[in-house]
């Protein structure tokens, strides 16, 4: 965070203005109902979806940074807002995560005594995206690949110098993949006592999610009637009027389309920032990005061994 306060003789920077009510700027595009309870909601990408769609009858929600762009300058602005946050929605966040105090458990103990916590999953599903996949460089877990920050398993295998593998996905590999990602996401659930999202993708659709990680409107949506119902607030819909996580849409596979049953036509390329980018221009890009970063090669193929035995299978 730079500027927060604006150095002498500036303004405050865009970042400081886009996060004005965090910093004390002003900047809400809604004004604060004075009887309305205040509330936080941290995490990634998606925490800022879910604001949006809980705000409104008898909750005022305050748009921060995502909780892994938080830095040590934020904190003290942090506190101040949980000091008269009568809701904390999260994710499930380590203590000290970065070496600050941003974990769940921290965060909960700086907000009044009669605050509420509401913890909520880290939303990834793997069935709409079988060959995509997340990985997190040793060298330096913020790398991500160009142009699309999404790994597909069969590049990964092919910068390995391994034996390619599923030329033609199949509706069972869809399936199995789809059955493993939804356990996870129900492990996450249990284990962090979290909402309960995966339930959803039992009958999946594109509308639900748009990458692998990015849940669409439909998700946030019930996402947020739960937590209301959890955190014990009174039922509000939010009819939010554009796209949320909108920015980029991966390709749809046929075998995607044939195992549910979709109303939909395959699309090989990928839709960024509006733009259509093709496949054979993003494995390109990533394929010379694995020669620069060969750590990210071993760990990918060693976290997702489970995927790419199902993608090997035939």
């Amino acid at each position: 965070m730079q500027n927060a306060g604006g150095d002498k003789g500036q303004g405050p920077d865009g970042r400081t203005l886009h996060y004005g009510e965090f910093y004390g700027q002003g900047g809400s595009s809604v004004e604060p109902d004075a009887s309305a309870g205040v509330a936080v909601v941290m995490g990634n990408c998606q925490a800022e979806s879910l604001r949006v769609m809980l705000h409104g009858a008898g909750l005022h929600t305050v748009r921060v940074p995502p909780v892994h762009e938080l830095v040590a300058a934020d904190i003290p602005y942090l506190e101040r807002l949980l000091e008269r946050t009568s809701l904390l929605v999260s994710q499930p966040v380590r203590d000290d995560y970065h070496e600050l105090p941003l974990g769940v458990r921290q965060l909960q103990a700086r907000i009044p005594d009669a605050g509420r916590t509401v913890r909520v999953p880290v939303i990834r599903f793997a069935g709409l995206y079988p060959t995509h996949a997340i990985i997190r460089p040793p060298s330096d877990l913020s790398l991500t690949p160009p142009i699309a920050a999404y790994h597909d398993l069969r590049t990964l295998v092919e910068a390995s110098g391994g034996e390619p593998i599923a030329t033609t996905v199949t509706p069972a590999m869809v399936r199995a993949l789809a059955a493993d990602s939804i356990g996870e996401l129900t492990r996450r659930e249990e284990a962090f006592d979290t909402v309960r999202i995966s339930d959803l993708f039992a009958t999946p659709d594109f509308s639900l999610m748009r990458t692998l990680n990015h849940p669409g409107n439909a998700v946030f949506a019930v996402l947020a009637e739960r937590v209301r119902a959890r955190a014990g607030l009174v039922e509000h819909a939010v009819e939010f009027d554009r796209p949320l996580l909108d920015s980029v849409h991966a390709p749809r596979s046929a075998a995607v389309i044939e195992t549910y049953g979709l109303d939909e036509k395959p699309r090989a390329d990928w839709i960024i920032g509006g733009v259509a980018v093709s496949d054979d221009v993003v494995k390109r890009a990533h394929l010379e990005w694995y020669a620069e970063h060969p750590d990210a090669v071993e760990a990918g193929l060693a976290r997702h061994r489970r995927a790419l035995e199902i993608l090997a299978a035939t």
